[in-house]
């Protein structure tokens, strides 16, 4: 994530996220879509600078290059087809902006094709000895890194292609940074340069006090039924994500009395370990009255989601989603 105006609209409305938390709100709001796959049109766009979408726009791509330099043996210039011509594979992973508030929109997931970064560094000749960092520069000035040590990892990729299609201009094209589990502030858009660095390397957010570390936190949602959505019949479905960030998620409970008591979810098994899941749960609708519904998720390393609500600066919100569940008959 690259926000536009992070910093100001953090305490405000979460930055790059709005919607946030329900709970507390006395007017109705609508039930979400869920689905596994996030349409490029409707996913999540975050940029650090106004104009970074109108110079990837006017970007010539056939002298567009990516440099990798840095500690490295044999630097390198890659054009377009040189990208084309390596080998690529596609990944499912899930995208989170680090201002995302309980229950927020400001993620996405999708299916990436792209190259494997760890491949390049090491066709470059990266110097495993004296690397600490890797920096990735965008076309609009912005930049950041992750640990050589993370960037060596399989799962890291330079991406081309958004579910099954040419990557668009808002989402970095020609080329970004996917690496699943960190937040959208570490997966740089636009690269034009990877520089393999010595020390420790502080990106743009870095340098105005947000995380280096970026570490998704467990997150979880109740996308239906809606806030204040009045329920009536002998049941109703809940449905909502959960992302466990690094990990996977093993377990997703909900309340219906405000965390006294929590009931297990059905999870649908996800394509990818680096993407969020669906859940669902079938509530046999008790006595008229209106119940503050809770979500939490465990991930697969018995992590519990945390419950204290923290605002999103500096490393990421946190706290429980939670809605009004209105039963007006059964």
């Amino acid at each position: 994530m690259k926000a536009l105006g992070l910093g100001t609209l953090a305490g405000v409305t979460g930055g790059c996220d709005a919607l946030g938390s329900t709970f507390g709100r006395m007017f109705a709001i609508p039930a979400r879509d869920t689905t596994y796959f996030t349409p490029n049109s409707k996913f999540y766009v975050v940029n650090y600078a106004d104009g970074a979408v109108s110079m990837s726009r006017d970007l010539n791509i056939e002298q567009w290059k990516l440099h990798v330099k840095g500690a490295v043996n044999t630097p390198m210039s890659l054009g377009w087809r040189d990208i084309l011509n390596r080998d690529s594979h596609d990944q499912v992973s899930t995208l989170m902006c680090i201002d995302t508030l309980p229950g927020g929109d400001s993620m996405g997931n999708a299916t990436w094709r792209g190259i494997s970064l760890k491949t390049l560094l090491e066709d470059a000749g990266a110097d495993e000895e004296t690397a600490r960092d890797v920096v990735f520069r965008g076309i609009d000035g912005y930049d950041d890194s992750i640990p050589f040590t993370r960037a060596m990892q399989d799962d890291v990729i330079l991406a081309f292609l958004m579910n099954g299609e040419k990557l668009p201009k808002e989402h970095g094209f020609p080329i970004r940074l996917i690496v699943p589990g960190l937040y959208g502030i570490k997966n740089v858009k636009w690269i034009v340069e990877i520089e393999v660095y010595p020390g420790d390397y502080l990106g743009y957010w870095q340098r105005k006090g947000w995380t280096d570390d970026g570490t998704i936190k467990i997150f979880s949602r109740i996308d239906s039924p809606g806030h204040y959505q009045t329920l009536r019949g002998a049941e109703q479905k809940f449905r909502g994500i959960a992302f466990g960030g690094p990990n996977s998620i093993r377990k997703v409970e909900l309340s219906f009395d405000a965390g006294r008591t929590w009931n297990e979810c059905e999870i649908e098994k996800p394509m990818s370990p680096y993407s969020w899941v669906i859940w669902n749960y079938t509530w046999k609708l008790p006595q008229r009255g209106k119940f503050q519904t809770v979500v939490r998720a465990t991930d697969t390393k018995g992590q519990l989601q945390i419950a204290e609500i923290v605002r999103p600066q500096p490393a990421g919100a946190s706290g429980l989603h939670t809605i009004i569940a209105d039963v007006e008959q059964i």
